[in-house]
């Protein structure tokens, strides 16, 4: 890691998949990491195996990030054992797959909680520790369905465009603080999730199909988006602000 304070990074649902490698990757680029998840077992294992290979990183489980008085109490929770928050990654993300007509007002409040409220409490939570250190760097993870839309999926869509437009904004706050904010908006990663919605029929093909006429010809790899956090979260990335950063393959360009 550039420079020579040592930064602390919070990395939302990063229990299993894009999150995991985000948080593995900032930690053996040498940032203290929190590992934030819902599930307090994943949160565990991802910090157990960054510390496993003697880097610095806490579980911080069981929070749900639609909660603003658990959002803050995490926070600070990380303060306490590592510092202030740096390096704010939301990763922590709902999907799912409806026919327009028949989403609810529940399962739309839902998606919005989790996918714009989520990040909008986060960062509430850490950008005045951002200011007060005159440094920070946010990345917030939304989805290459927001550029090119998707049928069967628009409140997913509007929650993810919504971060982007979150994105822009803060970018143009808080750049003079010290402070960038960016976007990565995955596409076809080979998660847990995707081969969930696989198993479901929900692709229309077989992840191997789809891959296949991907210009790259392979799915994503969580360590692809990873990669590109790392770079945005860096100081040689303190130029790039209020950009969204595309990790898709070539699917959109």
């Amino acid at each position: 890691m550039s420079g020579t304070a040592r930064r602390t990074a919070l990395v939302t649902g990063a229990g299993s998949g894009i999150g995991r490698a985000i948080a593995l990757r900032l930690a053996s680029d040498g940032f203290a990491t929190a590992v934030l998840d819902l599930n307090k077992e994943s949160a565990a294992a991802v910090a157990e195996e960054a510390r496993a290979s003697g880097h610095e990183a806490i579980a911080v489980g069981g929070v749900d990030v639609c909660d603003r008085a658990q959002v803050n109490a995490a926070v600070e929770e990380v303060r306490g054992a590592l510092g202030p928050v740096l390096v704010l990654v939301n990763n922590a993300g709902k999907t799912g797959f409806k026919d327009f007509l028949n989403i609810t007002d529940d399962s739309w409040d839902h998606m919005m909680a989790v996918n714009l409220r989520g990040p909008f409490y986060c960062c509430q939570a850490v950008i005045p520790g951002m200011v007060d250190a005159g440094w920070g760097r946010i990345v917030n993870i939304s989805s290459s369905s927001a550029q090119s839309g998707q049928q069967y999926m628009t409140h997913y869509v509007a929650s993810k465009s919504g971060l982007v437009g979150l994105t822009k904004s803060l970018a143009l706050e808080f750049g003079p603080a010290g402070i960038t904010v960016n976007t990565v908006p995955p596409g076809f990663v080979d998660t847990p999730m995707l081969r969930g919605s696989e198993k479901r029929g929900l692709l229309g093909s077989k992840v191997e199909d789809i891959a296949a006429v991907t210009p790259v010809r392979r799915a994503g790899r969580p360590e692809d988006i990873a990669a590109a956090c790392a770079f945005l979260v860096s100081d040689e990335a303190g130029y790039v602000t209020g950009q969204s950063i595309g990790v898709n393959g070539g699917r959109n360009t």
